[in-house]
C-alpha cells in the first residue's frame, strides 16, 4: 500500500469516537476505514498500525492479513510480519507461500471428516516437509519440480533456514 494515506480523527469532546480514515489509492478521498477497506486492505492497515505503535501486546494474531495480495505486495507483507516478529510473537494464518516462507516456525493445519465429525490436525513442519508444503502452496500440485525449486529459493531468501524451523 505504497500510495495509501491514513488519518485519525478524534471528536472534540471526551468520549467522542476515534475514526481511522483511509485512502488506499492516489486520488481517492480519505474515508472511514470501515466503509472503504476490503478485507485485505483492512488487515494490512492493521498490520501497518501495529508496526508503528510503540506499545503492543506480546502476541499478535493475523488471520489472512495477506488476503488479496500477491507478488510484490505479498513479499512486502511477509517482510513486515517478519520485522514485527522481531519484537512480538506473531501468529499468522496464511495461504501465501511468500508469507509462510519467512516464518520461524510453520504449522500446517488440516481438517478431515471421519464418521460425520470434523477433526483438525496441526503439524509442525521442518526440512523437506516444509519445502513440500510451500511448494504445494505455490502450485497446488501442478509443475511440482519447479514449485519445489521455488520453495527452496523462498526459504533461502527469507533466511528461515538459519532460524529455527
Amino acid at each position: 500500500m505504497n500510495n495509501a494515506s491514513l488519518a485519525i480523527t478524534v471528536g472534540d469532546d471526551p468520549g467522542d469516537d476515534v475514526v481511522v480514515m483511509l485512502s488506499a489509492n492516489p486520488g481517492s478521498p480519505l474515508l472511514p476505514l470501515t466503509k472503504v477497506a476490503s478485507g485485505g486492505e483492512l488487515a494490512r492497515t492493521m498490520l501497518a498500525l501495529r508496526l508503528v505503535l510503540t506499545q503492543a501486546p506480546g502476541t499478535l494474531v493475523f488471520d489472512e492479513v495477506d488476503a488479496g495480495s500477491g507478488g510484490t505486495a505479498a513479499v512486502a507483507v511477509a517482510k513486515s510480519l517478519a520485522d514485527l516478529g522481531q519484537r512480538h510473537q506473531v501468529l499468522v494464518v496464511t495461504h501465501l507461500a511468500q508469507v509462510a516462507a519467512v516464518a520461524q516456525t510453520q504449522i500446517n493445519v488440516t481438517k478431515t471428516v471421519r464418521a460425520k465429525q470434523t477433526f483438525a490436525t496441526a503439524t509442525m513442519l521442518s526440512g523437506e516437509d516444509r519445502v513440500a508444503e510451500i511448494a504445494r502452496m505455490l502450485s497446488g500440485g501442478v509443475a511440482q519440480e519447479s514449485a519445489f525449486e521455488h520453495a527452496r529459493e523462498l526459504l533461502a531468501a527469507s533466511g528461515s533456514k538459519k532460524r529455527r524451523t
